[in-house]
């Protein structure tokens, strides 16, 4: 088979992989057993039905009709044995038609086997897939693929991975290095290593460099966050390789090795240039599906799941067939940068991300990209596992800071509206929980954010390397930013637990809720109890940690999101006034200024993101 022919190979499941990732390759009764023989090959027992419409066998064709030039797609495969074949198609609406079927019978050698679908009633939605049926024989399947009779035109790929998780970035590169049909589609891999541990020092990276060859290429720099790690592969890519596509990858995934292939071959056919997104599946619990497609709000400048979006859906409980919400074409603004794939002209008509550090910079870089004709697809079937950012909350640690900047960016560059008032409001509101909640850090990080963010954007690069530290330093002179492993490292709690536990119920109206803001913001003027600050009230588990139960105690250990530490939050009157104040003055000049800001960033948008200073940037 012509590897310039193939859209989407069938896959299964590796040796290694754990049993809960079976139900993203094959969807089958407990009692079948079909047995996977090797990526590429499987037996159906006699008696049994194997479907494959899965998360990653499913052909996603309404993706195939809209954005590319393929018009119909073959389903090819080699069969031996007795058995047979049925393809199905779906609607936008879930609804499933079968196509066309095939009995094979006695076939003691190898026969191929092929069955041609249109595309042409996709527009809105829907997919392809296949059943296998046995009667008292078994059926055995091997390199079914979802095909082209024409060959796409043959186009490079190189990866750029940044990295501060060397192990990570090891399991990743073997991966890559392991996969004949993947190294073939590879023209480069850049890793920009800006930890203090060195990938080229981390166990498994003389064997991962071994698969890889020349193809491999190791940057050592400074930590310039993802946006500079990003970036550095990008730069590599387009000065340093003839590659017609460049992907970003983050180190801290479990790969899906075929994702890049799919990701590249519909870039291939797309008929215009596209960014390719992957999927996020969650590493924590492989079967589900976190992220499928997200746009930015450009009136509220948040990110959220795309109209009409699947999220956090568990593959293992409810399949693809029995869910009609996956089957409808969703659109995406942007995709997040686990796993994101570029044409060269995009890069090269778009410019490089912004020096943003982290946060934002995946967003801001789709949005400026369709502002040039470039949209963002997120590719149902290619996906990796990355860690959830629902397992962690990286609004209120380090991360607070740039989050806030960033998004302040983000708006004054894009948002076609006046959101001038919805950001002020938002963020009064939003530092008032904070405070409430003890999270002075948090509320300190924000106030620093919008004050370099008024700045203007001509300390942008310059903050690369400076922000960071300086983010640090100012956090750690907050409690609620010191952590210990255990609540056991503190004094025990003091709270009555029967009077907390009232106090956790959510709020049923508006009138409750401005009530208990009442009553916590005046607590919060109060002086705390005399052996609150050496003893906590409470120990609070990160999922109640909500301003309306912190706000009424002087005191809490809380866990933090990952479970890993615990800190003690102390509250203090002085504090929360001071920062109170600073975030009115903030947030007053935010709107005073916000036009102007809007066109000095604008403005700044070609330096921010040419080839001459980002090249500065690594010459340093």
């Amino acid at each position: 088979m012509d590897q310039n022919c193939v859209l989407q190979r069938v896959i299964l499941p590796r040796d290694e992989d754990p049993l809960d990732v079976r139900p993203l390759y094959l969807d089958e009764p407990e009692t079948t057993n079909c047995h996977v023989a090797s990526r590429r090959s499987a037996t159906v027992p006699p008696s049994a039905k194997v479907s494959f419409a899965t998360y990653f066998n499913a052909f996603p064709a309404s993706y195939w009709k809209r954005w590319t030039t393929v018009d119909e797609v073959v389903l090819r495969l080699a069969v031996r044995g007795t058995g047979r074949i049925d393809v199905y198609r779906s609607r936008p609406s879930g609804d499933i038609i079968h196509i066309e079927g095939q009995y094979v019978r006695d076939a003691a050698e190898w026969a191929d086997v092929e069955f041609t679908v249109s595309l042409k009633p996709f527009e809105d939605g829907g997919w392809i897939w296949f059943d296998v049926f046995t009667d008292d024989a078994p059926l055995e399947i091997r390199e079914a693929a979802w095909i082209v009779r024409e060959p796409l035109p043959v186009q490079k790929v190189a990866i750029g991975m940044t990295t501060m998780r060397p192990v990570d970035a090891v399991i990743a590169l073997r991966a890559l290095g392991e996969d004949p049909a993947v190294l073939e589609v590879l023209s480069k891999v850049f890793v920009a290593d800006q930890g203090d541990v060195k990938v080229r020092d981390t166990k498994g990276f003389a064997e991962a460099a071994a698969l890889l060859g020349d193809k491999l290429e190791v940057i050592e720099q400074d930590n310039l966050g993802g946006s500079g790690g990003f970036t550095r592969g990008m730069f590599e890519a387009i000065e340093h390789s003839d590659a017609d596509q460049i992907m970003l990858m983050d180190d801290d995934i479990r790969l899906e090795p075929d994702a890049v292939l799919r990701s590249n071959a519909f870039a291939r056919a797309a008929a215009e240039p596209v960014i390719v997104g992957s999927h996020m599946l969650n590493l924590h619990s492989r079967a589900r599906l976190h992220s499928f497609a997200e746009i930015v709000d450009l009136n509220t400048c948040f990110w959220r799941a795309a109209p009409g979006a699947v999220t956090d859906h568990n593959f293992a409980t409810d399949s693809l067939r029995e869910t009609a919400a996956l089957h409808p074409r969703v659109n995406a603004t942007y995709n997040g940068w686990w796993m994101c794939l570029f044409p060269r002209e995009v890069v090269r008509r778009s410019g490089y991300p912004l020096p943003l550090f982290i946060k934002w910079d995946d967003a801001e870089y789709s949005l400026r990209a369709l502002e040039h004709g470039f949209p963002t697809v997120s590719l149902p079937g290619s996906a990796v596992w990355h860690m959830p950012w629902t397992d962690k909350n990286d609004s209120t640690d380090w991360q607070a800071y740039f989050h806030t900047r960033n998004r302040l960016i983000l708006a004054a560059l894009h948002s076609p509206y006046d959101v001038k008032t919805n950001i002020v409001k938002h963020g009064l509101k939003l530092t008032l929980r904070h405070l409430l909640s003890m999270e002075y850090s948090t509320v300190a990080l924000q106030q620093k954010a919008i004050e370099d963010f008024l700045a203007g954007p001509s300390l942008l690069f310059d903050s690369l390397r400076t922000a960071l530290p300086e983010v640090r330093k100012l956090r750690a002179k907050y409690s609620d930013a010191q952590t210990l492993p255990s609540a056991r490292e503190f004094p025990p709690p003091t709270f009555d637990q029967v009077r907390a536990e009232a106090m956790l119920q959510p709020s049923q109206s508006r009138i409750t809720t401005a009530k208990r803001a009442a009553k916590s913001l005046l607590h919060n003027f109060s002086k705390p109890a005399p052996d609150a600050a050496g003893r906590p009230q409470m120990n609070v588990p990160a999922l109640s940690a909500r301003w309306f139960l912190l706000g009424n105690l002087d005191s809490a250990t809380v866990s933090t999101a990952d479970g890993t530490a615990v800190a003690f939050y102390k509250r203090d009157p002085e504090e929360f006034r001071t920062l109170a104040k600073r975030a009115v003055r903030n947030y007053r000049r935010l709107g005073q200024e916000w036009d102007q800001l809007k066109r000095v960033y604008r403005e700044a948008l070609p330096e921010l993101t040419s080839t001459e200073s980002w090249r500065k940037v690594f010459e340093r």
